[in-house]
């Protein structure tokens, strides 16, 4: 569809015609021979002799070739532009960011898998939440892992394959053998707050209780909840184990009800499956929607116009004129 920015151009398309009716013609006194007998001449012809003018003729060419140049000159100051077909942006209003455990205790292999042997904690996770990752589709995901320190593995991105990717390359005690969970929620509170999302949806995955967080991990959640974010905290281990590698379900649970979020114990990889699946339930995904025309402007075409109709016009002109000299 073609449209024109400045319409009101089109008012100066009169403009010559309004020139020649309207503006007296332009005289200008030239030289001339005179002859002392013309009288005589004008007599023996039987005319009345008047006061002598040349009118310079146009010929149809000069006429076409400035209507068409005037034109195309006012087209290309009314701005014309192409507007093509509406494009849809479909843009996640909501950001998921995944908080992994990666200390020590995460190298335990007695995780029953979903062919019932055992695995490593870690390589259960990874495969589950790989899978979570995968139908993410539409959302902004980060991820964050931690030991004893808290890192950002990957920040907001739709770029769902790559997050995956840096998971997979993840591994048990890259962050340190402790476990610092609130350090990864003040981390996650940062991330947030740098980023341009609505809906925010923290899930923290762990095996164990803080050992080591500058601040507590329950004040962390309570300044996420006043930030907008709401934790969701899964817990992977044996609840009756010994020292580290005993899973704290109270602190899970303090964390996400500090968090206005839930919390949920993955005992199989069966669990955890389920536990995402109710999580996406939970949380449906919202889309902003952005609506836009992609514009060409057209201008510079019709000021290619009239330059190549008046150079054509010109040199036929130029032609003609050496013809005549030489005829």
């Amino acid at each position: 569809m073609l449209e024109f920015a400045q319409p009101f151009a089109f008012l100066m398309l009169p403009l010559p015609l309004l020139v020649y009716f309207l503006v007296p013609e332009h005289k200008e006194r030239v030289s001339s021979v005179r002859f002392p007998f013309f009288r005589k001449i004008a007599s023996a012809a039987g005319k009345d002799p008047t006061a002598g003018s040349v009118v310079v003729s146009r010929s149809l060419l000069q006429i076409v070739s400035a209507t068409a140049t005037w034109c195309l000159l006012v087209c290309a100051l009314a701005q014309p532009t192409h507007v093509g077909d509406p494009i849809v942006q479909e843009k996640a209003a909501r950001g998921v960011m995944l908080a992994i455990d990666i200390s020590g205790s995460m190298d335990q292999i007695d995780f029953p898998s979903a062919d019932g042997e055992r695995a490593q904690r870690l390589d259960a996770v990874k495969r589950v939440v790989g899978d979570f990752i995968s139908a993410r589709d539409g959302d902004r995901v980060a991820l964050i892992i931690f030991g004893s320190k808290a890192y950002v593995q990957a920040p907001f991105t739709e770029d769902l394959s790559s997050v995956k990717a840096l998971l997979d390359q993840t591994e048990v005690g890259m962050a340190g053998p402790h476990t610092v969970i609130g350090d990864a929620i003040g981390l996650a509170i940062k991330t947030f707050q740098a980023s341009q999302i609505d809906q925010r949806l923290l899930i923290l995955l762990s095996d164990g209780s803080d050992t080591g967080s500058r601040m507590a991990s329950t004040n962390a959640a309570r300044i996420a909840a006043n930030d907008g974010i709401e934790i969701i905290t899964i817990g992977v281990g044996d609840p009756e184990g010994s020292g580290e590698q005993r899973l704290d379900e109270q602190s899970l649970i303090e964390i996400a009800e500090a968090g206005g979020g839930r919390y949920y114990f993955a005992n199989d990889e069966d669990a955890l499956v389920e536990i995402y699946t109710r999580i996406d339930a939970l949380a449906p995904r919202e889309v902003e929607t952005a609506s836009y025309r992609p514009r060409d402007p057209l201008g510079h075409y019709f000021f290619a116009g009239a330059l190549l109709i008046g150079l054509f016009a010109l040199l036929t002109m130029q032609l003609a004129s050496l013809r005549r000299r030489s005829a």
